[in-house]
């Protein structure tokens, strides 16, 4: 049995968040505020005070300095595996991890909805057993405080088509919870309510 602990948009406020001891943390990105490459290197240098045996993390909207300054940013990572549509192996489970969100108001790592966006899910490799996301699938973990279901009707299909045991995600913090169909455990991790406020609690998940 393996112990995931999963949070999501921390914005730079960390280090007001109680996390739990598992043998993974999982990050689902925006662990900055604006993205400056200081900030990285601060929650990195954080990651490394955890217990935690193993952490993988993804950048996020939020995230601008992995898409400006990849080289420099993927360097400040020293206490993580950072996957940036890339997978990884850790305690005989099949991680893949990637930062992608359908365009809104163009932050970092958006594209357009359609074949741009497909592009990306389509690189998911068949045997992923625990998908990593910033953005959410359609349907699951996506309705914002409008009454609007913001995920990717592309990134749901690349999931029915793989079936991960688990997928994790954030970015819409008014999604926070946990659901599971067709074998598939959904959980936004989101750590942030709408407003910003670190009030929800990391999610455990045991596999």
């Amino acid at each position: 049995m393996t112990t995931i602990v999963a949070i999501s948009d921390t914005h730079g406020m960390h280090t007001e968040v109680s996390i739990p001891d598992g043998d993974i943390l999982v990050h689902a990105g925006d662990l900055t505020r604006r993205g400056r490459l200081e900030d990285a290197r601060e929650f990195d240098a954080f990651l490394g005070r955890l217990p935690h045996k193993h952490k993988i993390v993804i950048a996020g909207n939020h995230d601008f300095c992995f898409e400006e300054e990849p080289e420099k940013s993927r360097a400040a990572m020293r206490n993580c595996i950072y996957l940036q549509d890339g997978t990884a192996t850790v305690e005989g489970i099949r991680f893949y991890g990637s930062p992608w969100q359908p365009w809104f108001y163009d932050w970092a790592f958006q594209r357009p909805r359609g074949p741009q966006m497909k592009e990306k899910w389509d690189l998911i490799p068949e045997g992923t057993g625990v998908l990593v996301t910033h953005g959410p699938p359609l349907g699951f973990g996506d309705m914002t405080a409008r009454g609007e279901a913001a995920g990717c009707e592309d990134l749901l299909e690349a999931v029915m088509r793989i079936k991960p045991r688990l997928h994790l995600f954030g970015h819409i913090h008014e999604g926070y919870g946990r659901t599971s169909t067709g074998g598939t455990e959904f959980v936004n991790a989101s750590v942030c309510d709408v407003a910003y406020r670190t009030v929800n609690k990391p999610a455990v998940i045991v596999l």
